[in-house]
């Protein structure tokens, strides 16, 4: 659907153009540095898992150890490799044991060590990458054999803490018409700069984002959709430190879609803006070799500003994303770009400003997946005008042909909503769908009318912002606070302790294969 706001190609163009101006600075930034979590997640990739007596994944001990004696500017692989070749070591996981112990010794290696390192090396990469690539051809033969059902696709939330309570409650959504099942993870772990280990039962608010959660929660998606006859798809979170590493175990395990927002990190968990643009390259460029679709995430902006003053920000931050997300190999068919129905219902003719949102990033991002959020910051006690304000965003959602929705619940206050709510929630977009499913093929707002122009006004002002943030540096408009209302200097939060600049010589042969690709 595009065409109904008149916009203006030029100025849709300049925008566009605007938002590369601005990313390519952060882009060139990620292309010579690494991150501690890039390192772990190429170990991942070369088969290194498992965590020792004390949860600690083996990953981070060998690449802590190997950062204490060469240092992280030539990367973790020549070191590693060069070190089983000269040791005997049979496996990562052997010389990862020795080196938490100091047992092991390290070196960069040089002249035809060195090339026997990289041979090694980019040979177990490489099988790690290949598996990737087997994960989504069985994606792929699961959707054939099954079916994919129509969009718009019902997105629903499971968030128990324990892996094994998630299972039966996925799979019961699912029968009841889920299309999507994420499950959110634990609070806090994106502040954790290690991927625990093994399925988990003690989440807070969420469940712990692992490789064993990830295989369990895929095989039991996978026997539902046998049984309905309709493919459902899995999400997680790629965000918070081990972005990367994430990013790798959720192509590994075949999730379908993952969280992964260029400033989500950023802004809302403080997570460094040096290591988050870093970290997120290299993730998206294993979503993209993996054939799963991001989820961004400017619907959180709307959560600390005003829905209305603040809309711009949104369109902006989607066409970063867009750049972003291009730049690393993602096809528009991956983009999930994000935004939300979140605009006060006490505001006059409130819902004819959200269909101007959502008809604009429609128009503006066409093949893209776009994925609608309910409204949260205004839901109340009152569970009547909650059920109604749902209705109202499944409405606007059907209208503007939304990818995927996130079904709004009355209780959307706590993180695992009762599940007669979700029954509820469930019925009710079902109704909207087949009551006004159709509607938007009808929806024509006047060329000059409240909503067009409305429209125009938005996207002129995200023009307005990317021309500013393209002459200051996106780090330092991030800084100022411009999304989200929330300040994030490029100096400060976690993780930037995680930064390496690379030297000549760099080599990751997990980067260099994603590189490949695009």
């Amino acid at each position: 659907m595009t065409g109904k706001l008149n916009l203006d190609p030029a100025v849709v163009a300049q925008a566009r153009e605007l938002a590369r101006l601005a990313g390519q600075p952060v882009t060139d930034l990620a292309r010579t540095h690494t991150t501690v979590s890039v390192e772990r997640a190429m170990l991942r990739l070369a088969g290194l898992d498992g965590a020792d007596e004390d949860g600690m994944p083996w990953v981070n001990r060998l690449t802590d150890a190997i950062r204490e004696t060469t240092g992280l500017e030539h990367g973790v692989a020549l070191p590693a490799w060069d070190a089983m070749i000269a040791g005997g070591y049979p496996d990562l996981r052997t010389l990862a044991v020795d080196a938490a112990a100091g047992l092991a010794k390290f070196r960069l290696p040089m002249g035809a060590d060195a090339g026997l390192a990289r041979e090694h090396a980019t040979r177990s990469v490489g099988a790690g990458v290949a598996l990737i690539d087997q994960r989504r051809a069985e994606r792929d033969r699961m959707i054939a054999a099954t079916c994919d059902p129509p969009m718009p696709w019902i997105y629903l939330i499971v968030a128990t803490g324990d892996i094994y309570e998630d299972i039966p409650q996925a799979q019961a959504a699912a029968r009841e018409g889920a299309d999507i099942i994420a499950v959110i993870r634990s609070t806090g772990q994106s502040l954790l700069d290690y991927v625990p280990e093994g399925a988990t039962r003690e989440g807070y608010a969420g469940t712990y984002a692992t490789r064993e959660n990830f295989r369990l929660m895929r095989a039991a998606l996978d026997d539902v959709s046998r049984e309905l006859g309709r493919y459902v798809r899995l999400t997680n979170y790629a965000s918070g430190l081990c972005m990367p590493e994430i990013a790798a175990l959720a192509g590994l395990e075949r999730l379908d879609m993952m969280l992964n927002d260029c400033m989500y990190g950023i802004i809302f968990r403080d997570i460094n803006p040096v290591r988050t643009f870093i970290d997120q390259r290299f993730s998206r460029q294993v979503h993209a070799r993996a054939g799963i679709v991001i989820n961004t995430g400017e619907d959180n902006y709307l959560t600390t500003a005003d829905a209305v003053d603040a809309a711009h920000t949104v369109v902006v931050s989607q066409l970063l994303n867009e750049y972003f997300g291009r730049e690393a190999g993602l096809a528009d068919a991956q983009l999930g770009l994000g935004h939300a129905f979140e605009i006060n219902p006490e505001v006059p003719d409130s819902f004819l400003l959200e269909l101007a949102h959502a008809q604009l990033i429609r128009e503006l991002f066409p093949d893209a997946p776009l994925k609608y959020m309910p409204p949260t910051k205004h839901m109340t006690g009152n569970v009547f005008a909650g059920y109604l304000l749902d209705a109202f965003f499944n409405l606007a959602g059907v209208m503007t042909d939304q990818s995927i929705l996130l079904i709004g619940m009355m209780t959307e206050g706590i993180h695992t909503p009762f599940l007669s709510d979700r029954d509820l929630a469930l019925e009710n977009v079902r109704y909207v769908r087949r009551a006004a499913g159709k509607l938007g093929g009808s929806f024509r707002p006047e060329p000059d009318g409240f909503v067009a122009q409305r429209a125009r006004q938005v996207l002129g002002e995200a023009t307005g912002l990317l021309r500013t943030i393209g002459s200051q540096g996106l780090l330092n408009a991030i800084a100022a606070g411009t999304f989200g209302v929330t300040r994030r200097p490029a100096d400060g939060g976690r993780g930037l302790d995680g930064v390496v600049e690379r030297a000549p010589g760099y080599f990751n042969p997990a980067a260099d294969m994603m590189e490949a690709d695009q």
